[in-house]
C-alpha cells in the first residue's frame, strides 16, 4: 500500500504525522504458506574452496604473457566458446583457444600473487555484464537470478523513509554539509553501531556518512596507501570477494589474494591470520561473504584483529551481513585498526542510492575528513534524514523497543516537529515493514534452497544475505556452465569466477525475486541436464 504524508499535502512542519498502518498485501509474493520451504536448511553441502585449479592455471601457462590481464580473458572466453561446439556464436575466440600451446607452469600461488588475476577477473566482470548478459545475449534471459540484489519493486524501502527522503526535498535540506554528514545523522549511526555490538563504543566521532560502500572502500584504500605513511608491503584481499574493490586495492599496491573456504555457513579465517605480515597495510574482508552467504566466525575475528600490527588496517565489508542468525558481534571490531562499511543497497534496497557509512576510530575519521574535504567534498546531504531516522529506528528494533517514550523523542531535534503518536505510528509502520521483509526474503532463500536439491545440483546453503552459490553437476567452468544453463533454461545466473571462485562449476543466484519470477525458473533449472564439454582433437596438451 502506498502512504502519501499529509504534511506534504498540507504545508505541514511536521513529519509522520500521516503515516498509516504498514499494509504487506502488495501482491508481490504470495502467502508464505504457498512457499515449499523446509525449516532451517542443513548446512550439509561440501566445503566450496574458491582456490585456483588445473583449469584455469592453464590459461595461465598458454598466455604469451600471463602478465596481460586482456590476454587471460579472451584465452578464458576463447576456451568456453570452444567447449560450447556447436553452440558457440564467437568461433574466432575458440579458434584461438585451440591454437594456443603450453607455454610454462604456473602454481596456485603464482595466480593468487599475479596483479594480472585482479584485473582479469576485473576484466571478465564487465565483459559478463556489457557484453554478454545485456549484450549480445540478452535475448537469451528470460528470468534474471543474477542481479545480486532485492528486487526493490517488491521490496524497496520502507515508506517511513520515503517520507523522510520527501520531507528533507520539502524542507530544502540539501545544502553544503561537513565532510563526514551531518551530526545528527552521524550520532544516530553511532547509537546503531553501538546496539549492533551491545555496547555504547561509538560517538557522532567514530562515524562518516559515504556515497555507499564501494565507493567508500575505494576511498579509504586510497587514503591508506596515498596519505598515510605505514606499512607498504601486499594487501591481503580473502576471497571470495566484488572484483571493483580488489580492483581498487590492486591500483594502489601489491595485493595477495587469500582463498576462504566455505563450510557449514562458515569461512574459517585461518588462511587469512597466517598470511599476515608486518608489512600488511590492510586486510580487505567480507564479513558475510558473496556468492556463498558464509559469515565469519566472530572468535577467529577477534584473533585476526589482535594479531594483526595495529598499523594494519582491518576493512570490514559488513553489506551482505543480514538475513540470518548471528552471534553477538565481537567488541573487537571496535578496535583502532578496524574500518566497518555499511550501505542501503543490500539491506534496505536502495542500491542505486549510493548511501551508507563507515565507522572507525576518531582519529581516522579526522584522517578521513581531510582527505574526503580534499578529493570529492562531502555525501549528498539530501540523505541524512533518512540516514538519522533509518538509524534510530534500527536501534530501538535491535534494543527491543515496543513503545516510544519521550527519550526517544528526545533524540530527534526540535526542529522536525515530531509528536509521540505520529512518532509511534511511524516506528510501528516501520517494524511491521522490515519484520515482513526480512521473514519473506528469508523464506524465499530457504524455498529456493529446498526445490534446488536436485542430482546436477549441489546447493551450499546460506548463513546469511540473499545469495546462493550453486555447484552444477558436470561443469568445471563456472562461466561454462552460465553458458550452458542460460542456453537450455532461459535463466541467467552469475559465474563464480567474477567473485573470485577460482574453480569449479560454481554460480550464484539471488533469491530476492518475486515468486512469478522464481516459480518458472524453478522449474527450468529443475529440468535442466548438463552438456559436457565439447572435446577436440585439434587441441593441444603438450609443450609444443
Amino acid at each position: 500500500m502506498k502512504r502519501t504524508a499529509d504534511w506534504a499535502a498540507t504545508g505541514s512542519s511536521e513529519l509522520f504525522t500521516g503515516t498509516r498502518p504498514f499494509d504487506a498485501g502488495s501482491g508481490s509474493v504470495p502467502p508464505l504458506v504457498l512457499l515449499t520451504s523446509p525449516t532451517e536448511p542443513a548446512m550439509t553441502a561440501p566445503p566450496l574452496d574458491p582456490a585456483p585449479d588445473e583449469r584455469l592455471m592453464e590459461v595461465y601457462r598458454r598466455a604469451e604473457n600471463p602478465g596481460d590481464p586482456l590476454e587471460l580473458r579472451d584465452l578464458y572466453l576463447g576456451r568456453v566458446e570452444a567447449e560450447l561446439g556447436r553452440y558457440s556464436d564467437r568461433p574466432e575466440h575458440a579458434e584461438r583457444w585451440r591454437s594456443a600451446r603450453l607455454r610454462r607452469d604456473v602454481t596456485p600461488q603464482d595466480v593468487l600473487g599475479s596483479r594480472a588475476t585482479v584485473r582479469f577477473v576485473k576484466e571478465l566482470f564487465n565483459s559478463y555484464f556489457r557484453d554478454d548478459l545485456y549484450g549480445r545475449l540478452a535475448g537469451s534471459a528470460r528470468v534474471i537470478l543474477s542481479g545480486g540484489s532485492v528486487d526493490e519493486e517488491a521490496w524497496g524501502l520502507p515508506d517511513v523513509l520515503k517520507d523522510a527522503l520527501s520531507y528533507a526535498l520539502y524542507r530544502d535540506w540539501y545544502g553544503y554539509s561537513d565532510s563526514r554528514g551531518r551530526e545528527a545523522a552521524r550520532q544516530a549511526v553511532a547509537g546503531y553501531e553501538s546496539a549492533r555490538l551491545g555496547r555504547p563504543v561509538y560517538d557522532e566521532r567514530n562515524v562518516a556518512i559515504t556515497m555507499g560502500a564501494t565507493f567508500a572502500i575505494s576511498s579509504v584504500i586510497d587514503q591508506i596507501r596515498l596519505t598515510r605513511t605505514g606499512p607498504q608491503g601486499p594487501a591481503l584481499c580473502a576471497i571470495p570477494n566484488y572484483p571493483p574493490l580488489v580492483e581498487s586495492a590492486a591500483r594502489r599496491g601489491a595485493v595477495q589474494l587469500v582463498p576462504l573456504t566455505a563450510h557449514g555457513g562458515v569461512s574459517s579465517l585461518r588462511p587469512l591470520i597466517a598470511a599476515l605480515r608486518p608489512d600488511t597495510p590492510f586486510v580487505l574482508l567480507q564479513t558475510a561473504a558473496n556468492p556463498t552467504g558464509a559469515v565469519v566466525p566472530e572468535a577467529e575475528l577477534a584473533e585476526l584483529i589482535r594479531a594483526a600490527s595495529p598499523s594494519t588496517m582491518i576493512l570490514l565489508d559488513e553489506c551482505h551481513e543480514w538475513l540470518g542468525a548471528r552471534d553477538r558481534l565481537s567488541p573487537a571490531r571496535a578496535a583502532a585498526n578496524v574500518v566497518r562499511f555499511s550501505s542501503l543497497s543490500k539491506n534496505w534496497s536502495a542500491p542505486g542510492l549510493k548511501v551508507g557509512w563507515l565507522v572507525a576510530d576518531e582519529a581516522f575519521i579526522d584522517e578521513y575528513y581531510e582527505y574526503a574535504s580534499t578529493t570529492f567534498g562531502g555525501p549528498p546531504s539530501f540523505f541524512y534524514t533518512l540516514v538519522e531516522t533509518l538509524a534510530r529506528m534500527e536501534a530501538w528494533l535491535i534494543g527491543g523497543v515496543d513503545r516510544i517514550g519521550p527519550g526517544h523523542l528526545a533524540e530527534f531535534e526540535p526542529t522536525y516537529g515530531f509528536r509521540l503518536a505520529p512518532l509511534q505510528a511511524a516506528y510501528d509502520n516501520y517494524r511491521a515493514d522490515r519484520l515482513d521483509r526480512e521473514a519473506t526474503l528469508t523464506a524465499l532463500r530457504d524455498t529456493v534452497t529446498a526445490r534446488l536439491g536436485l542430482p546436477h545440483f549441489t546447493v551450499t546453503p546460506a548463513a546469511s544475505s540473499i545469495n546462493l552459490a550453486l555447484s552444477v553437476a558436470g561443469h568445471d567452468d563456472s562461466y561454462l556452465a552460465f553458458r550452458d544453463l542460460l542456453r537450455q533454461t532461459g535463466v541467467s545466473v552469475f559465474p563464480g569466477i567474477l567473485t573470485f571462485c577460482l574453480s569449479g562449476g560454481i554460480v550464484r543466484l539471488s533469491t530476492s525475486r518475486r515468486w512469478h519470477d522464481l516459480e518458472p525458473a524453478l522449474r527450468a533449472l529443475a529440468d535442466y541436464r548438463p552438456r559436457p564439454p565439447e572435446t577436440d582433437p585439434r587441441r593441444r596438451n603438450d609443450h609444443r
